[in-house]
Order: C-alpha cells, then structure tokens, then sequence
C-alpha cells in the first residue's frame, strides 16, 4: 500500500540529510521532489501546489526552531502533520442512530458496493453489538442479490431480497417495514450500480435517499482508479451529497491519489478503508495513522487494536503457565497461527511494525505461509502435537507426505519451532515475561521458516 509513494517521500527527505540548518536552497529542492511524488501518485497538480507551498512556509518558517531536530526530521513531521490534514485530520465515525438506522450504499460497478456491504454488516455486529438487516437493491447485476446473501450467511446476518421484483424503491420501502417488524437497529442497503456515471443510475439513487432518508450515505470508490476515483466521487456528491466515503482494494496497486485527494476535492471525510475480500477486512480510516503509514513510520496503534479485538485474557494466562514450563506444544502454537489469521492479511500486519514493512516488502509473505503451517501441525498424530520431541526422522517422512511438503522444510519448521520454545521458555521467567504475553505474539523467526514452503 503507497510503496511507491512511501519511497519518493523518503527519496525526498534525504535531500535534507546532512545539512545543519534548514536554507531556502535545500527545502526548495526537497519540495521539489515531494511534488512530483504526489503527481506521481496521482494527486491533482493544483492539490500538490499547494500542498507543498504549505510545507514550505512551515519548514522556513520553522528555520530558527527547535534546534535539536534535525532538518531532514522536521520535515517529516511537518510533512506528517500536512499529509494528517490533507486526508481529514481526524477520524469521523458512521452514524447509525434512529429506528431503525439507515445506511444506504452507492458506487459505481465494481467498486466492491456489496463486498463492503457484507464487511459493514460484520463490523456494526461484532463492534457495535447491533443487529443488521443487508438489503438487496442492485436488481440488474447478475448475481448481486446471490452474492449479497452467501455474504450474509457467511457472517449470520438477515438478508432481505425480492428476486422477482425489478423495483428497487418498492424493496427498499418493503425491507423498512420488515427491519421495524423483526427488530432490526441497522439497515444496509446494497444499491445498483453502473460501468461509468449516468443520469439512470443517479436518479435510482437519488430516489432511494428521497424515500429512506438514510442517517448515513457512503460512497464507495476503487482506490486503484487514483484521480478517476476523485472525479466520480465529485459527481455523486453533486447530486447525492453523501456522507462520507469508502476507500476499497487498498491491498491492490494503489498509487495513493484518491485517499490524499478526495477529502479536499468533495469536502467529504473518508470513513473506511477495505483491504482484500475477507469480511474482517475493513478498517475505520485514521488519517494521522493513514499518514505515518505512507512516511514508512508504521501503525502500531491500529496493530494493537486488532490484537485486542482477539485477545484471550485466560488464554494468556494458560500460555505463560505453558512456557515458563517449558510445555508450549504443536497445539498450542496452531491456536496462536489460528489467532493471527484473524486479525486480517499477514503482511499488511506486518506492515503496521514500524521498519518492518520496507524491510520485508519483497519478502514471500502471504496467508498461504500460515495455511502452509497448519498442513504440517495437522499432519502430525495427537501424540507428536503434544509432544514435539517424539519427531524422530521416520515421522518427519510420514508429516512431509502427508502436507506435500519435503524433508528439509519440516526439518527447518521443527528447528525453528524449538528455537523459539527456548526463547519464550527465556522470556516467561523473566521479569518482564511475568508481566504476561497476549495470544498470537508467539511466532518464530521468519514465520516458522513458512516464506520458504513452495511446492
């Protein structure tokens, strides 16, 4: 997510690198090279102007102070704090309030509409205890209303859907009556949309809007489309005046231009970012957090909120007895493997630790690493995942044959595996280990040797 960008910015700040004070000459030739950045990511020339104008004065404004920072630091932070208010400045919550609340969803086709239909379904249960009802109005696209429903079941969520009518203000009035009769708080309602804007498809949903009178209008939009994205979202604002918008396929190819143009260009906050096809894969949108994440800082925080989001306190417990022990088995490490799938894409998480996602960017890190690590843990007998050392060299044969895997890759699983049984071993009985481990931080160096599992 925003590699390229991410790099052009720190190629940016290495001008400064080496002087001793900020001059009008080395902030002049690093503004330079953060514009073409951001025009590089697709941030419309004007935006970029003035955005770096603005980086300008604070930078040689700043040319007396704070003397123990040096210039190539400042202008990360000051960087930071633009890049923070260029996308919003601060986070804007969703707004499901009435009886029952309303969320209707529009976008062009393809944008991911019904995908973060069911993501949003997932988040408002889990998160905020509610009790959705998805509504099936895109009644053109082949499949919508099937897709919308494997989506619901998935996530046991109602789904309302009249197949046979064509009429999607009817549904729409139809789904509002049921969510009052069986206790609904939340309406989602997935809207029809089209390959490119038209006057049809704006009317359907402006007529919607006229007739639910959402408490909330979300705008989904493909981040991968960069300016393209922030014309659309012009568009619909001008006839729809949504409340806020969703940025999806963040994970894909995005050079960044529509999470850094489009809060300035509509006047609208981005609410949600969606990452992949998971339905846990959606993430309220922190711009400050947004913004040390393109400048390679990281983002913790949002990594400790979804291990929290997880986490197991008696669990925990159950581990530190395990390890100080020495006891930690095959088992137990499959739970805390189960634990991190969880939490969403495994280098999009590493990603979050600062340092670690430039350091690893071309590293063969993948969901599949841990699928990889299950194959093997349940390829063993119960007997050898409670007792690691019974892996003598005949059973190592029989585990490889079973997950297709070769000898030398169980033996560097296995190896690995007990290296970090010591350590945690170490760490438990240490002072700091008393304090307690949270589940999933547990896992060996490079994943349990999973980046290397090929077939």
């Amino acid at each position: 997510m925003f590699e390229s960008l991410s790099d052009r910015l720190e190629s940016a700040f290495k001008v400064l690198s080496g002087n001793n004070r900020i001059t009008e000459l080395n902030v002049a030739e690093s503004i330079k090279e953060i514009r073409r950045a951001l025009v590089a990511a697709d941030v419309n020339y004007k935006i970029a102007k003035e955005f770096t104008d603005k980086i300008k004065d604070k930078a040689l404004g700043s040319e007396n102070v704070l003397k123990s920072v040096s210039p190539g630091q400042l202008m990360v932070k000051i960087v930071m704090d633009e890049l923070t208010e260029l996308m919003g400045g601060q986070s804007v919550g969703i707004n499901v309030k009435g009886s029952p609340g309303i969320v209707l969803i529009a976008g062009l086709q393809g944008s991911g509409k019904t995908t973060f239909s069911g993501k949003l379904a997932k988040y408002l249960k889990e998160q905020r205890k509610l009790n959705p009802l998805l509504v099936a109005c895109d009644v053109y696209r082949p499949a919508a209303i099937d897709q919308l429903t494997v989506l619901g079941d998935s996530i046991k969520v109602s789904i309302y859907k009249e197949p046979e009518n064509k009429n999607p203000i009817e549904i729409a009035k139809n789904a509002l009556a049921y969510a009052k009769q069986h206790s609904h708080n939340v309406l989602i309602v997935d809207t029809a949309g089209r390959l490119a804007v038209d006057e049809v498809m704006m009317d359907e949903v402006s007529a919607l809007k006229d007739t639910l009178k959402p408490t909330e209008t979300l705008f989904v939009v493909d981040s991968m489309t960069g300016q393209d994205a922030v014309n659309t979202a012009e568009a619909f604002n001008t006839r729809i005046n949504f409340d806020g918008v969703v940025l999806t396929k963040l994970d894909g190819d995005t050079r960044g231009g529509a999470a850094l143009s489009i809060k300035y260009t509509v006047g609208k906050p981005i609410k949600f970012v969606s990452q992949g096809e998971k339905l846990d894969a959606l993430d309220v949108f922190y711009p400050d957090r947004m913004a040390q994440r393109i400048l390679g800082m990281g983002d913790i925080v949002s990594l400790v909120e979804k291990a929290q989001m997880d986490f197991d306190e008696e669990e925990a417990k159950r581990l530190e007895k395990r390890m100080k022990q020495n006891k930690f088995d095959f088992n137990d490490f499959l739970g805390q493997m189960q634990q991190i799938k969880k939490m969403g894409d495994l280098k999009n998480l590493i990603s979050m630790i600062p340092g670690m996602g430039k350091a690893l960017k071309d590293a063969p890190i993948d969901d599949k690493a841990i699928n990889r690590v299950e194959a093997i843990i349940q390829s063993m007998t119960p007997q050898e995942r409670s007792n690691p050392d019974l892996l003598s060299l005949s059973r190592k044969k029989r585990i490889a044959r079973g997950c297709g895997q070769n000898l030398d890759q169980i033996n560097l699983f296995v190896k690995n595996f007990n290296d970090m049984r010591k350590m945690m071993h170490r760490m438990a009985n240490t002072p700091m280990g008393k304090m307690g481990m949270p589940a999933g931080m547990g896992m060996p160096k490079g994943g349990g040797g999973m980046g290397k599992f090929k077939r």
